[in-house]
């Protein structure tokens, strides 16, 4: 069950700070190349719909990840990935 303190924490705006900014910028890049992918190889259909939506979801979901949760370590958008 969710204390009180769960739901003000994820009811409540949390301001971008540190490395936040970066971090929504590579999800939603990310996201937008695979949507690219998806739409160039699938047809159009009810799981091509499906697909974006869950990606969709995917994207705000992660974003909340960011959000609620300050990282362990410090975040460089240059760094190499993986």
């Amino acid at each position: 069950m969710a204390t009180p303190k769960d739901l003000e924490d994820w009811f409540t705006y949390h301001t971008e700070s540190g490395s936040q900014p970066a971090r929504y910028v590579l999800i939603r890049e990310g996201a937008k190349q695979l949507a690219g992918i998806i739409n160039t190889c699938c047809q159009e259909s009810a799981d091509k719909s499906a697909a974006f939506r869950k990606l969709r979801e995917c994207v705000m979901t992660a974003n909340a990840a960011i959000a609620l949760e300050q990282p362990l370590m410090p975040f460089h958008a240059d760094a190499p990935r993986r």
